[in-house]
């Protein structure tokens, strides 16, 4: 899976350790690799190092600019080994959870829960939280990585509703499984989501409720950018998602619930990778100035027009 086919990439924002974070991560899962590193130059935080990779085949891209935002366990990957697809897959969850724990905390041990044989949740040594577990599922095949979206304190409740809002404002949407609470696990409320996955863009994602005693919520550390191949695309997805205008910067938006996306043309992938370094900072200078990004301007940045 690429960028041409992977319509939502998944982005990580890191104080100086991006480019070290991505070659520990390929070195992790199979099927990995750096793609592409650029250097943004003049942006606000100083030059900004933004490297691209494929962890198991996933698009990711990681940014260090500056201490800003810290990663929490909100947004995390689950991970699933899947023993109908793998007859490896004990072996393989017990390998990289030994190497994401070099470091890092664990928040979940390794262990057998009424839902998984074998299941643990650790945030790793850049304070990243992946969520491993051995499954062999019934029906539809899922992938290897899904971003999973906890709602915790005041947006606690809401995952259902948000979950039905992304549906009705992307392609390739569809629902998933749906476990809800059932009474007696409070302060958990009943009917609440315990569980729930869905597609946007042919593209897994998890959400839950958690009504815990949490000190994190949703934050820049973790966005989702989903890359667009008209104006016309960007403005829907634009005009949809964004619900705080003080986090419109740079093609950055905020929903209504609080998680980070960032609505992007895809030609800008082409135009940072192969331009020149002056083409790309005329571009990077350009973004630097809109909210809503602007793909005819970029392109008129790129040609010096």
């Amino acid at each position: 899976m690429s960028n041409t086919k992977q319509n939502i990439v998944y982005h990580l924002w890191y104080d100086t350790e991006a480019s070290e974070a991505a070659a520990f991560y390929t070195s992790i899962f199979p099927n990995s690799q750096l793609t592409n590193r650029t250097t943004l130059n003049e942006t606000p935080n100083g030059d900004a190092n933004l490297v691209s990779f494929e962890l198991w085949g996933h698009s990711f891209m990681a940014i260090s600019a500056g201490p800003h935002f810290t990663f929490n366990p909100s947004i995390s990957f689950m991970v699933n080994f899947d023993l109908s697809r793998d007859k490896d897959a004990r072996e393989k969850i017990d390998q990289v959870w030994e190497r994401l724990s070099e470091g890092g905390t664990v928040l979940m041990p390794l262990d057998s829960y009424p839902f998984s044989d074998r299941y643990g949740w650790i945030q790793d040594k850049y304070g990243l939280t992946w969520q491993l577990i051995l499954t062999n599922p019934e029906g539809e095949e899922r992938p290897v990585i899904i971003p999973s979206m906890t709602f915790v304190g005041d947006q606690c409740g809401k995952a259902e509703e948000a979950i039905q809002l992304y549906l009705s404002i992307f392609e390739g949407a569809k629902e998933g499984v749906i476990a809800r609470y059932p009474a007696g696990m409070e302060p958990d409320q009943e009917g609440t989501i315990m569980f729930a996955d869905f597609m946007l863009c042919h593209q897994w994602f998890v959400a839950m409720d958690s009504a815990q005693e949490h000190h994190f919520s949703f934050n820049e550390a973790v966005s989702l950018m989903v890359y667009c191949d008209t104006q016309e695309e960007i403005d829907h997805y634009w005009d949809k998602l964004s619900a705080v205008p003080a986090a419109e910067q740079c093609g950055w938006l905020k929903d209504k619930y609080g998680v980070s996306w960032q609505i992007v043309p895809r030609i800008m992938d082409e135009l940072m990778t192969t331009g020149t370094p002056e083409q790309i900072n005329r571009v990077n200078q350009a973004v630097l100035q809109m909210k809503k990004l602007d793909i005819t301007a970029i392109k008129a940045a790129h040609e010096n027009q």
